[in-house]
């Protein structure tokens, strides 16, 4: 369904769905308040849409949580092509003609690709008191800056304690790479793609994306837990989806 866009405002895209989509009247997308959501459909596709006022900005934390939240749960049930946040095109006729129609065969074939796929997050955060045994354990030099500025003042051993936090630094970034590689092995058999995130913390052990039939959730949630439980004390481990296709899909917004 869709209605004409009204003066003073602009049409806010979500996504691209298949165009046998129906959205519950109930849902709520972006703004203040809340928008209503709607779709326009241009033959086999269909964009998830709702209307936001021209002179009404952006970029509050409730806008961006709402955006993530619908496409998130749209994901969980059938393939979507997620849009960044804050995609405004001008009017209907723009989504239907110059996102839409100008991107048919190609979005087709992303939607059929996606069909019964979502996106899930692997998260994993070093135990810092762990960690630092670990890499203080492996490598002599460390241990003697360690026990070199151990009990002295911060001055007196600056360029020390520079030494082995630029040290500390490149150990776990060479055991983050490859922790992440042992998650992309593990869960090989299961996920279709995998992409490597980059880092949100300097303790951040895997920050990985994988692409998974949500039929195979459960065997993925397994997967995760087994690594969860060999890594128990050093790793946190967690899974976070099924989740819109951020990471695997480019959905280009109409200027």
């Amino acid at each position: 369904m869709s209605t004409d866009t009204r003066a003073g405002t602009a049409v806010y895209v979500y996504g691209v769905v298949p165009a046998d989509v129906e959205v519950d009247a109930e849902t709520r997308g972006v703004g203040d308040p809340p928008a209503p959501v709607t779709t326009i459909r241009s033959g086999p596709v269909a964009a998830i849409v709702s209307e936001i006022p021209v002179d009404a900005p952006l970029g509050r934390p409730e806008d961006l949580s709402a955006h993530a939240s619908l496409l998130d749960a749209v994901a969980a049930e059938l393939p979507v092509l997620p849009l960044r946040f804050g995609a405004v095109v001008t009017d209907e006729q723009a989504v239907a003609e110059e996102l839409l129609e100008a991107n048919r065969d190609d979005f087709t074939t992303a939607l059929d690709q996606l069909e019964g796929k979502a996106e899930y997050i692997v998260r994993g955060r070093y135990e810092e008191r762990a960690i630092l045994r670990e890499v203080l354990s492996g490598d002599d030099r460390m241990a003697e800056l360690a026990k070199a500025i151990r009990g002295k003042p911060e001055d007196a051993t600056r360029s020390e304690r520079m030494e082995l936090g630029e040290q500390i630094s490149r150990t776990i970034e060479a055991k983050r790479a490859e922790d992440t590689q042992r998650v992309a092995e593990a869960l090989a058999e299961i996920a279709v793609q995998a992409a490597p995130r980059e880092p949100t913390h300097e303790e951040e052990a895997v920050h990985l994306a994988v692409l998974a039939e949500t039929a195979r959730q459960a065997e993925l949630e397994e997967a995760v837990g087994e690594l969860a439980n060999e890594w128990e004390g050093r790793v946190q481990v967690r899974l976070l989806g099924p989740l819109a296709a951020y990471d695997f899909v480019v959905t280009r917004t109409p200027e």
